[in-house]
């Protein structure tokens, strides 16, 4: 049996024809029936109303009450109105825009036991280096997963001690682990060093996989990324050297599923 993975970087309500993005990212998660989907920039409007029910989802005591126009949970209830269901949680992260509660989403096939870990130095909401990585623990075809989400800062914002803070709780992991999310540091760069040179024996998913497609998740300035003019991979998907990797394929990009963001997304298959 393979196991199949996805992160995206959404840009969630900040997209133009946001909600029509966010029924094509449903489809492709049916059309693919990923295991585990990852999801950075994950929004809700800070004064909207607040969500009466949400079975599969896990509440985490630093993340707010959720509410009605939360992106995971309207994902997860396209979802399920389209027969499959996914369990959920979210890690809160900063306030976006001044107008929205930011944060990263786990959605797992199978229920997952979540919490979150405070990475950066501060715990300021208004603090846009303000990040969590959210991690969630599952059992598929009875193999153990840890999952762990990240939307980092870039080097020089908050990454270079980040990345240490997390790589020590990693270090305690003893089934197999999957890290992945926006990390904001290209391939081959400084950060993503930081991150191959660690203790921790992880491969990149991009590198590892037997069949690679696609070469970055961003090509232009987008936010967080205005002076950028390059094409670059800074969505990465890194795991422990027991998984056989067979694919690592860059999603989203207007190919095999429409483009429904300011990055693309990436997804991996192991068996």
């Amino acid at each position: 049996m393979t196991v199949k993975f996805l992160t995206l970087n959404t840009h969630s309500w900040m997209e133009v024809n946001s909600l029509k993005k966010l029924f094509d990212l449903g489809e492709y998660i049916l059309e693919k029936q990923f295991d585990v989907i990852c999801l950075q920039e994950i929004n809700q409007g800070i004064a909207s109303d607040l969500a009466s029910a949400a079975p599969t989802y896990t509440a985490l005591e630093s993340s707010p009450d959720l509410r009605k126009d939360h992106f995971a949970l309207q994902l997860v209830q396209y979802l399920k109105a389209r027969g499959k269901t996914y369990y959920w949680s979210w890690a809160y992260n900063h306030i976006g825009y001044d107008k929205y509660h930011e944060g990263v989403a786990i959605l797992s096939k199978t229920p997952l036991a979540a919490k979150d870990l405070l990475i950066s130095d501060t715990d300021d909401d208004t603090n846009i280096n303000t990040r969590r990585a959210l991690w969630a623990e599952t059992t598929i075809d009875e193999r153990n997963f840890t999952i762990v989400n990240v939307h980092m800062s870039l080097l020089g914002k908050g990454f270079e001690t980040q990345w240490p803070r997390l790589e020590a709780e990693l270090e305690k992991v003893k089934s197999s682990l999957v890290v992945m999310g926006a990390f904001n540091n290209p391939t081959d760069e400084t950060g993503y060093r930081m991150i191959l040179d660690s203790s921790l024996n992880l491969q990149d998913s991009h590198v590892s996989a037997e069949t690679v497609i696609g070469h970055h998740t961003i090509s232009d300035a987008i936010d967080g990324w205005e002076e950028n003019t390059l094409s670059l991979k800074v969505d990465h998907i890194f795991s422990s050297p027991d998984l056989r990797i067979l694919s690592s394929h860059v999603a989203f990009d207007g190919g095999a599923a429409p483009v429904v963001s300011d990055h693309f997304g990436l997804e991996m298959e192991i068996e």
